[in-house]
């Protein structure tokens, strides 16, 4: 990242991290601008996002969608599939949390396939991947494949200690047996 935009883009997330929504809002805004400007796609692809986050923080998903969209149109331009799994998989959640489970399928299916295509992926992001899928496919009465989805999970928050995803999916799978 250019000088600049970094700092801002580093700005935005602990503002962001505290709770500073307008401070965080303001930063990626202006990194925005400046990447918009000097043609940086990493650093255009960070602020979209982080913007997109504030968005998402507040409620508004209307507002995150368009930025995510874009920040994803341009992660495919990139040759970084861990960047777009991570920036599809949040365009997913996106659509789930607005009730359109139809817009947050292919979006995860695809996340899914990219980290599992890539041996660089870590153990923490292919479960958190894993996650919304095996939630739709419950909720679409899917249930051996959330069964099956939810058991990965699990065995991915155990290998690397996240207990709340070992306790979340752990519970989830309880509530599908008969």
């Amino acid at each position: 990242m250019t000088g600049d935009m970094a700092d801002r883009i580093r700005r935005g997330q602990v503002a962001r991290r505290e709770g500073r929504s307008g401070d965080a809002r303001r930063e990626f805004s202006e990194a925005l601008a400046a990447a918009r400007r000097c043609g940086s796609r990493r650093e255009l692809v960070d602020a979209l996002k982080g913007l997109g986050q504030i968005e998402r923080d507040l409620g508004r998903d209307d507002a995150a969608a368009p930025l995510y969209e874009e920040a994803v149109a341009l992660c495919r331009e990139e040759n970084d599939p861990l960047l777009l799994a991570h920036t599809v998989r949040h365009l997913g959640d996106i659509h789930r949390e607005a009730g359109h489970s139809a817009a947050a399928e292919p979006c995860y299916v695809e996340a899914l396939a990219l980290y599992r295509a890539n041996a660089a992926t870590p153990s923490l992001d292919l479960a958190n991947a894993i996650r919304p899928l095996a939630i739709l496919r419950n909720e679409s009465g899917q249930i051996e494949e959330a069964r099956r989805l939810w058991m990965e999970a699990r065995d991915l928050y155990s290998s690397v200690g996240v207990r709340e995803g070992v306790a979340e999916t752990s519970s989830r799978l309880a509530g599908l047996d008969p």
